[in-house]
């Protein structure tokens, strides 16, 4: 009874005010006498406001004023919208205090896009930063974005000292304090190191760009990001092709080059977005973090291990199906151990009499005759009448590819079977590494294939084979200077090429050996998990640079050396608080960052627009835009939900009819110029 009726009778005293009834409290009885309707609207609140109590609410004058309000102009029960939970923390709890509050938080709960338009005082802001941490808190999302656009940290704000941060970090005070409210501060710098809650000006969320020559991977090859439009196909992490869904220039931007540890680099904006997670994270199933570029200058190391993992293709990647003139095993084999000069017949050397028998299995038509030794040389079967003058079919074949006449260190892997399948792929592979790779093994450590030539190409194209399939290279050059000879039928040769020395991991799965000898040794070790770790940030001055958001679901796309990297908010919950302050444009280009599994919540005041004059607010022609696109949600507040001092709520409608009266005699002299302009 005391908390019904407050400290002292104060919430009797509101209810009474409120009523044309006589209310009489004897112990625990109350007695009211009136009118039917009245007595019948005070029962009914009495009920309704024992049943928050019940519920564990708290009863102030404020709620109690805002109850006899709901039951008096909507058919909404006060218990409802007092009762619900949105968020327990650091010992109280935050609930809606008002109808459109509670239809507010309904909508953020049943749609991905919400926008809160209403004064301030509504509850706009922390509200949807309370249903934000509590997705957060129930694993719903991975983190928390909140933003501002910072149209006081321009050149207003230029001449103060500190970095850019400094100056624009009390226009997001307000984000910091709600925040604060709501989880516990020692935890607030960890969750913001680690990229689960980041804080930063609308204006730089535009910032994870690539310069625009940057390689990105696209079903026809590798184009420049710059070149790319909406619409095109680039490669995603799961191998298989994905539009474009946005491109946005970002102008001249601060560039950094971002090494991982198998030499593997690209360029990226420092404020680029990278899917990266710790050991600990990989042993504990955590999802993968995403971080900007700068995030993780200086934070590179872990004791002695590299911090950073990045993420590598899922399954190989999937190029158009061509027609091939060999048979792509085949082609591995006679660029390992093969020798087409094109003067003389094509020949063969191996000690593996099934590699000899693989060979001509895979080449229908050739025999592959032992001469003598490791020596075996590639004859076209003949057939009765045929011609002494044709062709040997592999010379001519070999001649189309542009390998005739190629020596050991100008072989490469063509084009047409490098952008092939990725049955293709593994078979030129396989032949490689049979013909001049294997298996290399270590007590009690799983297995790496190591592969050798000194051909620059071959090297750069087996790498990109690897990577293409999943797999990470590592390798390293053994200069010929100073190497001692080797021996060929007892006598020294001298080395004349560099030797470059290939380890390779490749994905479970993916078996890199046909030849029964090292495929015995490769599955009895294990090949182990390929991995990627960030190695080092170096700065590298500024570029032009662009922005895609691609269709993927994880919106992660290949680049340069096949690093995968993203720019747009998955797993994530989003607030756009003042968003009045934004600009068409901005809005458009906010609220296309919209992932996969995310929700954005955008709140503002129309009524209070600091942009330059002549700017068009972007939340005030947002809804004639959106309007009628499903699963997204406008709800509108007014001063009748302002949950601050009573006194906000009468200055926000005594700014009301001042702006009403304003207009209408600013309209009525253009009424009487209209008229008079009729007159004969």
């Amino acid at each position: 009874m005391v908390s019904l009726l407050g400290s002292r009778d104060e919430l009797l005293r509101v209810i009474e005010g409120a009523f044309r009834a006589d209310i009489h409290v004897r112990g625990n009885e109350i007695t009211v006498t009136g009118s039917p309707d009245e007595s019948g609207t005070v029962v009914r609140l009495f009920e309704e406001l024992v049943e928050v109590l019940r519920s564990g609410g708290e009863l102030t004058p404020d709620a109690v004023e805002r109850s006899i309000a709901m039951l008096r102009m909507t058919s909404d029960r006060p218990a409802e919208v007092l009762s619900l939970d949105i968020l327990s923390s650091r010992g109280r709890t935050i609930r809606p205090k008002t109808v459109n509050q509670k239809r507010y938080v309904d909508a953020i709960d049943k749609h991905t896009i919400v926008f809160g338009i209403g004064p301030a005082g509504t509850g706009k802001t922390y509200l949807a930063m309370a249903k934000a941490v509590r997705a957060l808190q129930e694993k719903r999302v991975n983190r928390i974005i909140l933003t501002r656009p910072a149209v006081e940290a321009g050149e207003r704000l230029g001449f103060l000292p500190g970095t850019l941060y400094e100056k624009i970090d009390p226009y997001l005070r307000p984000l910091y304090d709600a925040l604060h409210d709501m989880v516990d501060p020692d935890s607030i710098p960890k969750l913001m190191a680690a990229g689960t809650i980041e804080v930063a000006p609308l204006a730089y969320m535009r910032g994870r760009s690539l310069p625009v020559g940057t390689g990105v991977l696209t079903p026809d090859g590798w184009r420049s990001i710059g070149e790319l439009e909406v619409g095109d196909l680039v490669i995603g992490s799961n191998g298989e092709p994905t539009p474009v869904l946005g491109v946005y220039p970002q102008g001249e931007q601060k560039i950094y080059r971002l090494y991982s540890q198998d030499g593997a680099s690209v360029l990226a904006s420092e404020d680029h977005l990278w899917a990266v997670r710790t050991r600990d994270d990989a042993s504990r199933g955590k999802p993968w973090r995403v971080l900007q570029t700068k995030d993780m200058i200086g934070d590179l190391r872990t004791a002695h291990y590299r911090k950073w993992e990045l993420p590598l293709l899922s399954a190989p990647v999937c190029f158009p199906e061509r027609d091939v003139p060999l048979d792509a095993y085949a082609l591995g084999l006679l660029l390992g151990d093969g020798c087409v000069t094109g003067t003389t017949t094509p020949s063969f050397a191996t000690n593996d009499a099934e590699l000899a028998g693989a060979l001509e299995a895979a080449l229908p038509g050739m025999q592959v005759r032992w001469k003598s030794g490791p020596d075996y040389v590639l004859n076209r079967v003949r057939e009765p009448g045929d011609s002494m003058t044709i062709a040997n079919p592999v010379a001519e074949v070999m001649r189309e590819l542009g390998l005739s006449g190629c020596g050991s260190s100008t072989k490469f892997v063509p084009e047409l079977y490098q952008r092939n399948t990725p049955e293709i792929r593994l078979s030129v592979l396989q032949g490689l590494l049979d013909a001049d790779g294997g298996p290399v093994a270590q007590e009690g450590r799983t297995c790496r294939v190591q592969f050798s030539t000194v051909s620059p190409r071959l090297r750069d194209d087996v790498v990109s084979l690897v990577q293409s399939l999943g797999g990470v290279v590592y390798w390293r050059t053994r200069p010929a200077a100073g190497r001692k000879p080797g021996l060929a039928r007892g006598r020294q040769v001298h080395h004349r090429h560099d030797a470059y020395v290939l380890d390779i991991r490749l994905p479970e799965g993916i078996e890199p050996f046909r030849l029964s000898r090292k495929a015995e040794v490769y599955r009895k070790h294990g090949g182990g998990r390929p991995m990627r770790f960030v190695d080092r940030i170096e700065p590298r001055g500024t570029a032009e640079c662009v922005c895609i958001q691609v269709a993927a679901e994880d919106s992660l796309y290949v680049t340069e050396d096949f690093l995968l990297t993203h720019n747009t908010l998955n797993d994530a919950f989003i607030i756009l608080d003042e968003a009045q302050n934004s600009s068409a444009e901005q809005m458009k280009m906010f609220l296309t960052r919209l992932g996969f599994n995310s929700k954005i919540v955008v709140t503002g005041d129309v009524t209070q627009v600091d942009l330059p004059s002549g700017t068009v607010s972007g939340l005030r022609v947002v809804q004639e835009i959106l309007d009628g696109i499903p699963d997204i949600h406008f709800s509108r507040l007014t001063s009748s939900d302002v949950v601050r001092h009573k006194l906000v709520s009468e200055i926000v409608d005594a700014y009301g009819r001042y702006d009403a009266t304003q207009q209408a005699s600013s309209q009525e002299p253009k009424a009487i110029q209209q008229r008079g302009k009729r007159r004969p």
